[in-house]
């Protein structure tokens, strides 16, 4: 087998994590990602960017000839069932959480990672591998017997196994690993526990178990709220996939913080074997204020109030000047330095590793509208804000008429020089747009008279050079005949009405020129990367959206459900897809995949005539 051909398909792994970080889990019983202690630490397990160096930690039946997963009810806790002719376990794996996760510091999370391995019949032996390796394998790792477990220890890190029993330290040429067996019974349960620090190694299955039972009421009791409690009486044959999205955007939500990570890992290509291999595990404005509109239209509106407070705390200050940078570590960090990591080969071959993300010192105007439109939404929820955070959404206003007329990055962040993008230019508009209505509707307060005037010269400048007569359609940059998905989003945003022949005829093209077997693609133009991506989720379900607002119901209901026909098992999906073979592509699980899903349901069952509560979708 050729080392490309020895990794799991993206779509075999499952996703488990407490609010602070997050582990994938292979269908192989193998934990190829982990991150400690939060989600943008270095790795301890990182098979998933290199099956020989990088560690994990598996769980399996040898002999086993079927294998499935799933997710303990409306939880992210993920089960492996493994079937052989000695017998069947099954291994629920979970990180503990405590306390509540309906809002910011309400929750504890040791950092843990709990196995429960338990035997449904015959009389199995299973094995075990846990080979850390710490700083994305980069750093030495030990491993030695402590408190009647082990503990694998380097340079400031150190990793805990309880439960192991008999196992036996050996070592391969990239270092030191854990080996071993466990002989079980049928009704008999084992626990196998790793965690980060000094910590006790004394856990026993029933201890693990409530941990289990704990952290699953904690999951259900939030996913079930109200609001998305009623979701089943209008979302039909869709409702499972609404559950599972709004569990993995809560997953990827910082509990200490409010601010959500784009996706759980770093450098899972867009295309096998090339070099568009991004770090996503930061929190960029655009994705997170998606993701907060996603959650209000559910009921959840908790999340975005605090994720608008975090994002004044940290880009806010008492200069009329200081605005938000593009994106933010969890814990509000804005050095992103990006490094390329020489020792891992990358998934399948695919180089090279980054960690960081270079796109955090650019200028993407857009921004500005994700979340002005929030504050906005969250004040016609009655959350109004409050005085320091309408002049923080004022100084935006300024700031965006002040420099709407500079050229960007825009939202898919080339790396080219910039550029006029015309939905940056958009996202601007919707900045100005709102920010007068929360003046006339709320009383903020600011020049006013000068978002009115920037607000109607940006929208003149758009249909003036942001559309292509001869192509019936807005392109991705003024003067260019480039198509730029994100150009979907016009009429969702308010910018004109769906039925407007510019809005159709952008739909059109878009579905002409950027649509592959119902995959859409970002852009056609200059990106200034070579090689290519695959299909991106989220556009694809900006294209169910534009064509459920457009009436064309059947249209958009075989992109949403083409879409949703590529979920894996458990309901996940990546950031991009091959549009062919329809094999998943870059980070995973996406955050803007999800959100993407839950509005397109949304939009769709509303189009149909579903009963969808007024304040979603709107």
């Amino acid at each position: 087998m050729t080392p490309e051909n020895s990794y799991l398909p993206i779509s075999d792994y499952g996703v488990i994590g407490n609010m602070r970080t997050a582990a994938l889990v292979g269908i192989d019983g193998s934990i190829d990602w982990c991150c400690f202690p939060n989600l943008d630490s270095p790795s301890v397990f990182a098979a998933i960017l290199d099956r020989r160096k990088g560690g994990r930690f598996r769980v399996w039946l040898p002999e086993s000839d079927s294998t499935r997963q799933y997710y303990r009810g409306d939880t992210n806790i993920l089960c492996t069932e493994f079937k052989g002719r000695s017998g069947k376990v099954t291994i629920t794996d979970f990180m503990p959480v405590s306390g509540r996760i309906h809002g910011c510091g309400q929750s504890e999370a040791a950092p843990e990672l709990h196995r429960i391995l338990r035997c449904d019949g015959g009389n199995p032996e299973i094995m075990f591998e846990w080979r850390p390796r710490f700083d994305y394998a980069g750093a030495e790792t030990r491993i030695g017997i402590f408190q009647g477990g082990w503990i694998a220890s380097g340079p400031g890190n150190a990793l805990i196994l309880g439960g192991s029993g008999g196992a036996d330290l050996e070592a391969d040429g990239f270092g030191p690993v854990l080996r071993g067996r466990i002989r079980m019974r049928a009704g008999e349960k084992q626990v196998l526990v790793t965690s980060w620090g000094l910590s006790s190694v004394k856990i026993s299955p029933e201890e693990s178990e409530a941990a289990m039972e704990r952290t699953a009421g904690l999951w259900q009791e939030w996913a079930h709220q109200e609001g998305i409690s009623h979701c089943d009486e209008w979302a039909g044959e869709f409702y499972p996939h609404l559950i599972r999205s709004e569990l993995v955007l809560k997953l990827m939500i910082n509990a200490d913080t409010g601010a959500m990570a784009a996706a759980p890992t770093t450098s899972l290509p867009e295309t096998i074997g090339g070099v568009r291999n991004w770090d996503y595990r930061y929190v960029w404005i655009r994705d997170s204020f998606q993701a907060a509109q996603a959650l209000v239209s559910l009921g959840h509106k908790r999340e975005a109030v605090e994720l608008l407070d975090w994002m004044e705390h940290v880009a806010g200050g008492s200069g009329r000047d200081r605005t938000p940078q593009i994106m933010y570590s969890l814990h509000g960090g804005t050095d992103l330095t990006e490094k390329e990591l020489e020792n891992l080969e990358g998934y399948r071959c695919s180089r090279p590793v980054r960690i960081g993300n270079g796109a955090a010192e650019q200028l993407q105007l857009e921004i500005y509208g994700e979340l002005m439109d929030t504050a906005y939404e969250l004040a016609l929820l009655g959350n109004v804000p409050e005085p320091g955070m309408m002049d923080f959404l004022a100084r935006i206003a300024d700031t965006a008429c002040r420099r709407w007329k500079e050229p960007d990055h825009g939202i898919w962040e080339v790396r080219t020089e910039p550029r006029h993008f015309t939905y940056s230019k958009i996202m601007v508009w919707v900045a100005l747009d709102r920010a007068v209505r929360l003046a006339r509707k709320f009383g903020m307060k600011g020049n006013v008279k000068n978002w009115i005037r920037s607000r109607d010269e940006i929208r003149r400048a758009v249909l003036e050079r942001g559309f292509d007569r001869n192509l019936g359609s807005f392109v991705m940059s003024f003067g260019s005949g480039d198509m730029d998905s994100a150009n979907l989003r016009i009429p969702l945003m308010g910018f004109l009405p769906a039925g407007d022949p510019m809005v159709q005829g952008t739909i059109d093209m878009t579905l002409k020129r950027l649509t592959r077997n119902g995959f859409v693609f970002r852009y056609d133009g200059d990106d200034g990367l070579p090689g290519k991506e695959g299909a991106f989720g989220l556009c694809t379900f900006w294209m169910a959206d534009a064509l459920a607002l457009s009436g064309r119901t059947h249209e958009a209901r075989n992109i949403l459900e083409g879409v949703l026909g590529r979920c894996n098992s458990l309901g996940l999906l990546p950031e991009q897809f091959d549009a062919v073979s329809g094999e998943y592509l870059g980070n995973y699980p996406q955050a803007f995949s999800h959100i993407g899903l839950i509005n397109s349901i949304i939009y769709l069952s509303r189009a149909e005539g579903r009963p969808v509560p007024e304040k979603m979708g709107e």
